[in-house]
């Protein structure tokens, strides 16, 4: 049985942060679990372009406020507390938050813990491994 907190998460090794945007690590590929799972927090006027070509990524919003554009389509949706996604297809987007947004993120394949986003919007496959 795995049992952590957000706020261990948080405060040690399974913190990343970026440029518009830190997460808390609670699952990772070391967990055996076959997925990870994140607490981010977008921050307010963030515009991130992102492109997950190694993995499928599905987002609950469980506060704040923004948009999230395909960019294939070009469609624009509002994303706010209580609202999905799920990039089912490696989909190009851009998330804008019009408020700071707290989401929930679960990555398959699994995440090793210290990715940030390469020059394409998208994490590695193979990124330093954050241990416990």
């Amino acid at each position: 049985m795995i049992v952590r907190t957000l706020r261990e998460a948080e405060s040690g090794e399974r913190r990343v942060v970026s440029e518009g945007w830190e997460s808390a690590r609670l699952l990772l590929k070391n967990d055996g679990m076959g997925f990870s799972f994140h607490i981010t927090t977008i921050y307010a006027g963030a515009n991130l372009t992102m492109h997950y070509q190694n993995h499928l990524e599905s987002v609950y919003c469980i506060s704040g406020e923004g948009e999230i554009e395909d960019l294939a389509s070009g469609q624009i949706h509002p994303i706010a507390a209580g609202t999905v996604y799920a990039l089912d297809q490696h989909d190009k987007h851009i998330l804008r938050a019009k408020s700071e947004m707290k989401m929930a993120c679960v990555f398959n394949p699994p995440l090793n813990g210290k990715e940030v986003h390469n020059e394409q919007g998208a994490y590695e496959l193979q990124a330093e491994t954050v241990e416990g």
